[in-house]
């Protein structure tokens, strides 16, 4: 019992990886253990790995899914974010692969895997983030190994053709100074602190206020940036840790209506993830 439930952990960051959304991800869980308590003790006993059968199921669960989130993503009002999470999530990371596991929950990593079809994602998540040798990816995908092989190929393609930069150790400081220069509505330091190419992209879901259009240009990023706080009266920005890289979080009478992760490319932002959808930011009003 002991051993199955020790298991919790790598499943939700392993589910939440291949779908973007903690809940949806604990709902994943919930539906593996299900199958697993309905087996007979017999059928129990005959499983030589419970946790491989439960990453599995897992797995299986969450490829069903990822087809049918195709088909809602494509009728929601405005850009889709994966679901930010705050940085004292337990199942973040695993001690026994730190650095791998941390690169992959980073909100920039997250949004490269949204343009993976489900097959690429999960072979990728498996096999390049837990390590699972493409025979067992095999099983989950129902293809060859070699197939699933040509699968990860395929997903390192997307993510090599993305160009995320390796995190800046002084991202932090980039982070803290545009939140200064954001407070400030100092345009012309916002520009400075932005990349040419930057990109902003909001997600309100529908929910709430948000641009529906990802902004492009640093100065149009730093103008939208200093309207915004002039819409929004009483706004108080929060330093604070976004899927384990620096972030904001934007409070109002004591609630996060919103939630910004940073992609940072030495010293300047690149892309900024803001999220306003408040059905995706449950975990931060306990945070």
């Amino acid at each position: 019992m002991t051993v199955i439930v020790n298991e919790r952990r790598q499943l939700i960051g392993l589910a939440y990886r291949l779908l973007g959304s903690s809940s949806d991800a604990e709902d994943v869980v919930q539906e593996a253990y299900g199958r697993w308590y309905a087996l007979t003790g017999a059928q129990r006993a005959a499983i030589e790995s419970p946790g491989a059968w439960l990453t599995t199921v897992a797995s299986r669960i969450c490829l069903d899914q990822l087809g049918s989130a195709r088909v809602r993503r494509e009728r929601y009002v405005g850009e889709w974010i994966p679901e930010p999470l705050p940085g004292q999530v337990g199942w973040l990371t695993d001690p026994a692969d730190h650095v791998t596991l941390d690169e992959s929950i980073t909100m920039a990593f997250l949004v490269v895997l949204e343009s993976m079809t489900p097959a690429e994602r999960v072979a990728f998540v498996l096999h390049d983030v837990f390590g699972y040798p493409f025979a067992e990816v095999a099983v989950v995908l129902g293809r060859t190994s070699a197939a699933c092989r040509q699968l990860a190929t395929a997903a390192r393609r997307r993510i090599g053709a993305a160009k995320a930069p390796v995190p800046a150790r002084g991202s932090a400081d980039v982070v803290r100074a545009f939140k200064l220069a954001w407070e400030a509505r100092d345009i012309e330091r916002l520009v400075g602190l932005l990349d040419p190419e930057a990109t902003a992209v909001a997600d309100g879901g529908g929910l709430a206020a948000a641009v529906r259009h990802p902004i492009e240009g640093r100065e149009e990023v730093a103008r939208y940036a200093v309207d915004l706080t002039g819409r929004i009266p009483a706004l108080t920005l929060v330093e604070t840790t976004v899927n384990g890289r620096p972030g904001l979080a934007a409070r109002r009478d004591g609630a996060v209506v919103a939630v910004m992760a940073f992609e940072v490319a030495g010293e300047a932002v690149r892309r900024i993830w803001a999220v306003r959808n408040p059905e995706k930011l449950r975990l931060w009003q306990a945070a």
